[in-house]
């Protein structure tokens, strides 16, 4: 070392360091003179037959014996240290500030004890590993570290932890997001928020500047991240002793725990390093919202155990089955066709549950809240803190079921419905809902009937009621049956007016022509739009226009009527018959002139013929021009039918 050298050059003689070196002479006069050449520097020769030992002999009491013992001994006593190396040293002192290490040099060295902090119970004698930062310091000190030496081993000790499970000891510096950063072997680790206790932690900041325990349960090797838990340390532990505790247990028994956590579905209970829970329905005879309705956490509370599976380490606990249930209580006098009253609790589409007293509780059905036959839902009648009353329908205190009624208590209006409503009566109802054949109508809450498709118009062919009105709106109805024990009333609407099927029995007769517009139109023909609100039906093969197209939809045409019926109220009309008639009225027409000229040039000609015997010569050439006259009328009157 260059330090250790200076201090041996210092201790050598004066007289055997000095080195001669000749001084070149520089005249002062003559400067044009050029300069001497300066004589090669002379390198010291160390004397080969100095005597080192020469300065002390006439002190050195030891003989050469004696003094190479001394030498050895001095020197097993020193390790061979170097520098940027890590040694094992020991403690041999310890103050508030620093901790003094021996390593065997020729110097102890001082590290701030702020190193150790993952040691608190450092001790002197105690054995660590430091690193060698220089053998003399700025002030001749030896530099010693224990962090450094700790980071440079930390990553291979981390390792070798990992793989043995072995259990180290790390500093908790500070609070992160999910957890708590530790400090193992000078390595930032990061300690999750579910590792630090089998039970939930909520307050991580208690943890902060202390030194736990650990174990090292997973290491990223690409990027030199490690997770440990102090969770994993006790988990074996608790193990062990909930088995123990497991083997104990008897269901029926009654422990006693402490909340652990609340959720919505319900609550867990510390049995002592078994967790039970207690589940929802299992806390109140009553029902509840939420378990903070009756537990708060790390309350002390009795539990009975209800049920646990060995396999999966679970315990059912109950509370409300320390207190007697509800039905044991309930009035024996109770009974069927009681009125009693309480709470809606429970709402559904199909009823209300309605509790009378803590944790009896009775359903009254969507179908006991009204007499109305519609399809409603529990929501139209009541929700959930209405307080109502109702009468007791069935009551089975075994199964501990109870259903109630609310419609039981007002009037049931079929009571005296054929008073009310008698046949033929008139009345106005509101439109509830339709089928294909008909629809159904309320008189009043509880009271309702159906008018049928065939009964809604005379003279309308409607397909659906959908057609005619629209739910909500109100219709004019008359009674035509009344059936009491069914609840069936039979309504019409068109028996309102006089049938108009009498009066066009004589409006429209057969044969008579009307105009009509085709309004739709089928596979077998159309349907036309008469007078009087009336319509009829046009075959396919009657539809033919004069022009010889066939008639189509909106098209306003005469039609004649073939056929009435007023029991099917049916009638078939015809449009091409009313041409089709008149060319054969004409060609009939035609044919009967035809035959009379011919029968009468037929009389005139016989008649001449009667005469010729009797005629003179004169009367003769009259005679035959009249003929002959008669003969071209007869036989124009022949040509006319053919050019028609």
């Amino acid at each position: 070392m260059a330090e250790n050298e200076n201090i041996i050059n210092e201790a050598m003689p004066v007289e055997e360091k000095a080195v001669e070196t000749p001084v070149m002479e520089t005249p002062v006069e003559e400067a044009p003179a050029k300069k001497a050449p300066k004589a090669p520097k002379q390198k010291p020769v160390p004397a080969e037959d100095f005597d080192w030992t020469s300065s002390h002999k006439k002190f050195d009491n030891y003989s050469a014996d004696e003094r190479a013992k001394l030498e050895d001994k001095y020197a097993s006593t020193m390790n061979q240290v170097a520098d940027h190396e890590v040694i094992e040293g020991t403690v041999v002192a310890k103050t508030d500030r620093e901790v003094v290490v021996n390593i065997g040099f020729k110097s102890d060295g001082v590290i701030p004890i702020a190193e150790f902090r993952t040691n608190p119970n450092l001790a002197v004698g105690d054995k660590v590993e430091v690193y060698v930062e220089s053998q003399e310091g700025s002030n001749g000190q030896l530099v010693l570290s224990h962090k450094k030496a700790r980071i440079l081993k930390s990553w291979d000790r981390v390792n070798a932890a990992y793989e043995s499970g072995e259990i180290v000891n790390g500093y908790v510096k500070s609070r992160t997001k999910g957890g708590l950063i530790v400090d193992v072997f000078g390595i930032d680790s990061f300690l999750p928020g579910s590792q630090i206790d089998v039970k939930p932690i909520r307050d991580y900041d208690v943890f902060v500047d202390s030194v736990m325990e650990f174990k090292v349960v997973k290491i990223n090797q690409e990027y030199k991240n490690v997770v440990v838990s102090h969770k994993a340390l006790i988990e074996d532990e608790l193990e062990a002793q909930k088995a123990e505790i497991i083997s104990k247990l008897e269901k029926g028994q009654v422990l006693e725990g402490v909340v652990k956590n609340i959720t919505s579905y319900g609550v867990f209970i510390d049995l002592g390093g078994v967790d039970g829970l207690i589940h929802i329905t299992d806390l109140s005879w009553g029902r509840i919202n939420h378990p903070e309705e009756i537990v708060k956490l790390d309350e002390k509370i009795k539990v009975v155990i209800l049920d646990f599976d060995d396999n999966k380490k679970r315990i059912a606990l109950g509370l409300k089955q320390l207190t007697p249930h509800p039905w044991d209580a309930l009035d024996p006098n109770l009974k069927v066709g009681d009125i009693v009253k309480g709470k809606v609790v429970v709402i559904a589409d199909y009823g209300a549950f309605i509790e009378i007293a803590p944790g009896v509780e009775g359903l009254i059905h969507v179908s006991e809240m009204s007499w109305s036959q519609h399809l409603r839902t529990a929501q139209d009648f009541l929700k959930v803190g209405d307080e109502v009353e109702a009468k007791v329908l069935t009551l089975d205190r075994e199964e501990r079921k109870m259903s109630l009624g609310m419609k039981q208590l007002i009037p049931d209006p079929w009571a005296n419905i054929k008073d009310r409503y008698p046949i033929g009566s008139k009345h106005t109802a509101i439109v509830r809902n339709f089928t294909n054949f008909g629809i159904f109508v309320e008189l009043e809450e509880g009271v309702d009937g159906l008018i049928h498709i065939s009964d809604l118009s005379w003279s309308k062919k409607i397909k659906h009621p959908a057609e005619f009105t629209k739910v909500g709106e109100s219709i004019d109805v008359i009674v035509l049956d009344v059936d009491e024990e069914n609840r069936r009333l039979s309504l019409g609407h068109k028996q309102l007016e006089e049938n108009p099927w009498e009066v066009f029995e004589t409006v429209f007769t057969v044969g008579s022509v009307h105009q009509g517009t085709i309004i739709s139109a089928a596979d077998k023909g159309v349907v036309v739009s008469l007078p009087y609100g009336v319509e009829g039906f046009c075959p396919n093969r009657y539809l033919k226009k004069e022009d010889g197209t066939n008639a189509k939809v909106d098209e306003t045409l005469d039609f004649k009527v073939i056929e009435f019926s007023k029991e099917s109220k049916k009638i078939i009309l015809a449009h091409s018959k009313l041409y089709e008639e008149k060319e054969a009225a004409a060609k009939a027409a035609s044919e009967n002139a035809a035959d009379k000229a011919a029968k009468q040039a037929k009389r005139a000609v016989k008649q001449i013929n009667e005469n010729i015997e009797h005629s003179t010569l004169g009367d003769l050439d009259i005679l035959a021009g009249l003929k002959e006259n008669l003969e071209k009328q007869e036989a124009a009157a022949k040509e006319e039918p053919k050019a028609e």
